[in-house]
């Protein structure tokens, strides 16, 4: 099979996309907007979420009306199997933060082609950080080049994880690596975080939805990093599911440090 390249011009559609997207949440943050639970334990939603769900949808395909469509927002359709690329899309990631009023929810836009990654945005409306990457054209904050760390030693590592990863049972043997964690909510940040190189790695366990992970995952990978799955498979996208089972991101001695230490069971 060829190899994939970005799509002209698709990096430019998801930052304008994605700007466009903060104006929308930040008229409703701190507003009280209305907020409601999904049905079977899914986590909470906002009307923020929904608007900013629905001008994507529409900017994003009328410019790309060859797309397939995959976004927590939207009722997921078979139909986007059968397209060649389509758009993986998390109106805000880090909705309870959002809610709450903490600034560290972002927009994560991507582009995928054949299970792979071609164009990819995060975006901190709050702050106005708009991480970006394309396949083989490297990753970026606000313009400036970004790295993976290099840091390889589990002692020296920030790992960014939610507190039950960091279980005994999780760890081969009980034995939790010596790390030292932190936690943000958004999983799209927490990525670009690692990418960036201000924290050496993130850890999730959990089953994870691709649209929390699609535009995060390009943005470790052309910043020299590693990403996989908790079993260290690499990640595909465009999926029947749209899960992956769990992520690991890291610079690749971490990745590989990390990686053997945890329980396969």
């Amino acid at each position: 099979m060829a190899w994939c390249w970005p799509v002209p011009d698709d990096l430019a559609l998801l930052v304008d996309a994605a700007r466009r997207a903060g104006e929308i949440a930040l008229g409703f943050f701190r507003a009280e907007p209305a907020v409601w639970d999904k049905p079977d334990g899914a986590g909470p939603v906002s009307e923020a979420d929904l608007a900013v769900d629905r001008m994507l949808r529409e900017a994003l395909l009328a410019a790309r009306p060859s797309y397939g469509w995959l976004s927590e927002e939207t009722e997921d359709s078979s139909a986007r199997l059968d397209a060649e690329r389509l758009f993986i899309i998390d109106p805000i990631d880090g909705t309870r933060a959002f809610i709450q009023g903490s600034g560290s929810w972002a927009h994560s836009l991507a582009v995928a082609e054949a299970g792979q990654v071609t164009a990819a945005v995060v975006y901190l409306p709050t702050s106005g950080r708009m991480y970006t990457a394309s396949l083989g054209g490297g990753a970026f904050l606000d313009g400036a080049p970004i790295r993976a760390s290099d840091v390889c030693r589990l002692e020296e590592a920030t790992l960014l994880a939610a507190r039950p990863a960091m279980d005994p049972w999780n760890w081969l043997g009980g034995a939790v690596p010596p790390v030292s964690r932190e936690f943000r909510s958004s999983l799209a940040y927490r990525m670009s975080l690692v990418g960036e190189g201000r924290h050496d790695a993130m850890l999730t366990l959990r089953a994870t939805w691709e649209w929390d992970i699609a535009a995060g995952s390009l943005i470790v990978s052309e910043a020299g990093g590693v990403v996989s799955d908790r079993r260290l498979s690499p990640l595909r996208f465009n999926t029947p599911t749209a899960r992956v089972n769990g992520v690991l991101a890291a610079g690749p001695g971490l990745h590989r440090l990390l990686g053997a230490r945890l329980s396969q069971a």
